[in-house]
């Protein structure tokens, strides 16, 4: 079976690919030119070149696929230098989708993410638009909302090694976010932490899955965290011990409001208000469905933050 892969070069997309040759189907991949040697297997791969925005290589890509995954996101927009959610959450999925209706390709299974509304952040609601378009085609298709996603990187974003790098090791106190001016429930907004090869092997068992067709999945870890008690986590799978006092969201987001554009401040408003909404889901029926075994966000499977 071949497989059209969207996104193979990122975090979750490196490990969505190892799968899909493991289980010895045959990918095609959509790289931008130069970015060949981010590919976790490169030399197992049919290879297109080009990037989302371009017509010609998406339809290449889907070219004789029997199925196409779509797992292009960003977790931070920069408009001016024309990186944006809407570009890549909701149009080149778009695109992907009208050139699956074309080339009559009927299995598309799309990455969007828990939490997704019409109203919500800008990452929230062009993840939703993309769920909504595919929805009102007619192809087979499956959605997956994961809840945070860890794992080992792979040199790429991910959200427990940012964390140690940006928040833990820095020389003060680690900030337990509140809403309001008074620190009740300061830093217990709660997630549900998933494993990067568990979110790899939904996407791969769904593929010839007839049963999986048109249903959206939840995928959340077997417990919910904390802020506080994820800090405290990380901080202890890094070696490091770590303070915590609380902090008023309100003083971030005016920060943010003045930094949020240059991508070395950490934490961007729509960022800190998703974190306090809290992210989690009731994942034990789907991985039960999948047969999948699930990878607990506890120390001993965080043990790459010591590297």
């Amino acid at each position: 079976m071949k497989i059209a892969l969207f996104g193979a070069s990122g975090f979750v997309g490196s490990y969505i690919l190892d799968s899909i040759i493991e289980k010895e189907f045959e990918p095609s991949v959509l790289v931008r030119e130069g970015s060949e040697n981010k590919l976790s297997q490169p030399g197992k791969c049919r290879i297109v070149t080009g990037d989302i925005q371009n017509e010609q290589a998406i339809n290449e890509t889907i070219n004789s696929a029997d199925c196409i995954i779509y797992n292009i996101g960003i977790i931070r927009q920069f408009p001016k230098q024309g990186i944006t959610f809407e570009e890549l959450h909701f149009e080149g999925a778009k695109r992907t989708i009208d050139s699956a209706v074309k080339q009559n390709v009927k299995r598309f299974i799309l990455m969007s993410a828990n939490g997704v509304r019409p109203k919500g952040t800008d990452y929230q609601r062009t993840k939703y638009k993309a769920e909504i378009y595919l929805k009102k085609t007619k192809l087979n298709w499956t959605i997956f909302r994961p809840s945070l996603v860890f794992g080992p990187p792979r040199g790429k974003i991910e959200f427990c090694t940012q964390l140690r790098d940006d928040m833990i090791s820095l020389p003060i106190p680690a900030p337990l976010f509140h809403s309001g001016l008074f620190p009740f429930h300061a830093g217990q907004f709660k997630m549900s932490p998933i494993h990067v090869q568990n979110v790899a092997e939904f996407f791969t068992r769904s593929i010839d899955n007839t049963s999986t067709f048109g249903q959206c999945y939840h995928l959340g870890g077997p417990q919910d965290s904390s802020w506080k008690d994820l800090i405290t986590i990380v901080a202890d799978a890094s070696g490091r011990k770590k303070w915590k006092i609380p902090a008023p969201a309100i003083a971030i987001k005016t920060l943010a409001f003045l930094l949020d554009g240059f991508s070395w401040f950490p934490v961007t408003r729509d960022q800190l208000n998703m974190l306090l909404e809290g992210n989690t889901c009731d994942s034990e029926k789907a991985f039960q469905k999948f047969d999948i075994e699930p990878i607990p966000f506890t120390q001993r499977n965080l043990t790459y933050l010591k590297e």
